[in-house]
């Protein structure tokens, strides 16, 4: 009898942000593949969970892949968790995912925490419609083309980025889009020092400027037509 494939979310910092049905599961299950085990090893010991772990990262997912699917196939029931969040939002738990689907592999995903909706609510723009675009193109002149993409959407546009990057891509933002189009950058989310930077791109840019350490992986999120979105 074939196996069950668990997606399950990890919490994005704070650990009371588990849920009952994501330890129970991870308790139950006869393997636990991740992004890094030693991570990963961590927070489970925090809980009292002991379970073989797998590595599951993008540059060894081919490799693993098969593995995987070999133990559901013999009716192993496996975990995916990513280092934070849900899985297969912008990292390898996707591949994984449509490969068990296409085996026919009975496949459950868990509810659960995720950078992108948490960000969104937070970020005070509108949420009847936006667009996850991961992480952009490292390049500027990529990164201005995929977001002259979107310049006419009317959808709050939501994308991750890093520290040490934030400060140029939120001034490729400013050419781009209305300078007074409004923008929201949220770090350390469920953190201690969480954080919601909103404002206009152009008096974002000017706060994030003046600061020392902006730490913390952020999600940026921006809505193009300033005239159709309230102030914040």
């Amino acid at each position: 009898m074939s196996g069950i494939l668990y997606i399950v979310p990890t919490p994005i910092g704070n650990l009371e942000d588990v849920t009952l049905r994501a330890l129970r599961i991870l308790k139950e299950c006869d393997l636990i593949a991740c992004e890094d085990t030693r991570r990963s090893l961590k927070f489970l010991s925090y809980f009292e969970i002991s379970k073989p772990l797998i590595s599951f990262y993008s540059y060894n997912e081919q490799h693993r892949l098969g593995q995987i699917l070999d133990k559901m196939a013999n009716g192993k029931k496996v975990a995916l968790i990513s280092d934070a969040g849900t899985p297969g939002i912008s990292d390898p738990g996707y591949t994984l995912v449509k490969e068990a689907i296409g085996k026919g592999i009975k496949t459950e995903v868990l509810p659960g925490a995720s950078a992108v909706t948490t960000a969104l609510v937070g970020s005070g723009l509108p949420t009847d419609g936006f667009i996850f675009c991961g992480f952009l193109k490292r390049k500027p002149g990529k990164m201005r083309k995929e977001l002259l993409e979107l310049l006419n959407l009317q959808k709050t546009i939501v994308f991750y980025e890093s520290p040490h990057r934030i400060l140029k891509t939120v001034e490729v933002c400013l050419n781009i889009f209305e300078e007074n189009a409004r923008i929201c950058l949220a770090r350390e989310i469920t953190k201690k020092f969480e954080e919601y930077i909103r404002g206009t791109i152009k008096e974002v840019l000017e706060d994030i400027k003046n600061r020392q350490n902006l730490l913390g992986e952020f999600v940026v999120l921006i809505y193009p037509k300033n005239d159709e979105c309230k102030e914040i």
